[in-house]
């Protein structure tokens, strides 16, 4: 008795279509990126002639930013800036605020706004701790600082400057309680808005407003 044997012939993917597929897989996220770019370009240009009210000003302070040098309302003046309090150790919402401060960069590269990061945790957020995490959220230099200092200045600071809320955390575990809103400050130091980082709009709406200033408040 003889035994048949099926045979099954596998096709070899040609290297021309496996180099296609591979561009193809590069190119998807690249151009959904680029589409989700240009839809939020469209949405902060049709938001961004609504009036910004003046809601009080910033009032004069120095820290020090992540390369130790001291930073503050004199290096701030004229500028447009946009502000958030976080910490580095955060286990609640700072990464996604800084994820999102993150964002603003490229819509705003060719603008002179500065972003603005204030430590809430001073003791543990030193320069060099600062600096790390600006790295990993690849901040650049000269247009994104962090800052630290005295406990007692930052919480003035956040409370009686920006008027948001600040705890030290000492009744929940001494975890800093702190706002989670992005705070815009105009070329005179007045604040124009502000936005909760965590709302999936926020982003959006922050740069239609930053952009209302720019045209406003052009050099």
């Amino acid at each position: 008795m003889k035994t048949e044997t099926a045979t099954v012939a596998v096709r070899t993917p040609t290297p021309k279509r496996s180099a296609a597929w591979k561009a193809t897989l590069i190119l998807i996220p690249l151009v959904t990126a680029g589409m989700l770019f240009w839809l939020r370009q469209i949405q902060v240009n049709a938001l961004a002639s609504r009036p910004l009210p003046s809601l009080g000003n910033v009032p004069k302070f120095e820290l020090i930013n992540q390369n130790a040098q001291p930073f503050g309302s004199q290096q701030l003046a004229g500028k447009i800036w946009i502000a958030d309090f976080i910490f580095t150790t955060c286990p609640g919402p700072c990464p996604i605020i800084s994820t999102r401060m993150s964002e603003l960069q490229r819509p705003l590269e060719k603008s002179d706004v500065h972003l603005v990061s204030v430590s809430v945790d001073p003791e543990k957020d030193t320069p060099e701790v600062l600096r790390a995490y600006a790295d990993k959220l690849h901040a650049r230099p000269n247009r994104w600082d962090f800052l630290t200092g005295s406990q007692a200045a930052i919480y003035s600071l956040s409370r009686d400057g920006f008027k948001l809320g600040v705890s030290d955390g000492s009744e929940d575990a001494g975890v800093p309680i702190h706002s989670t809103r992005f705070v815009l400050v105009d070329r005179r130091g007045a604040i124009r808005g502000y936005y909760d980082a965590l709302a999936p709009d926020a982003v959006t709406k922050l740069l239609a407003d930053t952009n209302h200033l720019l045209r406003e408040q052009s050099k």
